[in-house]
């Protein structure tokens, strides 16, 4: 098989989240291809979701959060969105693959195509190159699909750490940082 053959393979791997052992299929391409990288592994472990609630979990890539959430509250619901088909085609068989039943899996550029639900938590790691146009409008349209008393908790590079806080207390009144690292911030903001 020539090195070009071995590439275009599935990459597989393991990791514990939240207490879940779960195999995760991915591909070149998506973000974080090999591992669970430190920031999506801090909101996994950081955000304030119980279970029986309903998660939106917005930018799911191959379904890590998503699916450490769900597995993690068995009684409730997970909601994993992307615009990326490869990623939702590798979330999907990731659900399958850990026998992951309490999700909906379907294609969304951030709030486009999420419908009327509301949410108890929505959960992003928040890229830094989308830009702030991009970012103030998942803020909001976050807010918007909140239920009251309901969380958004983002990860962001430490760069982005004033500019989230900003607007967060803007759209939401209120900001708590969850977890500070040297590289990344897990926030919060409830409705």
């Amino acid at each position: 098989m020539s090195n070009v053959e071995k590439l275009k393979r599935d990459i597989v791997f393991e990791a514990t989240l939240r207490g879940c052992r779960l195999v995760f299929h991915s591909t070149w391409g998506l973000f974080s291809p090999r591992r669970i990288d430190d920031g999506t592994r801090m909101l996994i472990e950081k955000a304030p979701v119980d279970d029986g609630e309903m998660t939106l979990d917005l930018g799911c890539g191959y379904g890590p959060v998503g699916l450490a959430l769900a597995a993690a509250t068995p009684a409730g619901t997970v909601h994993l969105v992307d615009k990326d088909f490869v990623a939702l085609d590798c979330a999907r068989r990731n659900a399958a693959a850990n026998g992951i039943a309490n999700v909906e899996i379907y294609p969304s550029n951030a709030f486009s195509a999420v419908g009327p639900s509301t949410f108890d938590n929505v959960l992003a790691n928040l890229p830094a190159n989308v830009g702030k146009e991009l970012l103030t409008i998942i803020l909001v349209d976050a807010r918007a699909r909140l239920r009251p008393g309901g969380r958004l908790c983002v990860v962001t590079v430490a760069g982005l750490r004033q500019f989230i806080r900003r607007n967060l207390e803007d759209v939401f009144g209120n900001y708590r940082k969850l977890k500070q690292g040297k590289t990344y911030t897990v926030a919060l903001a409830v409705r």
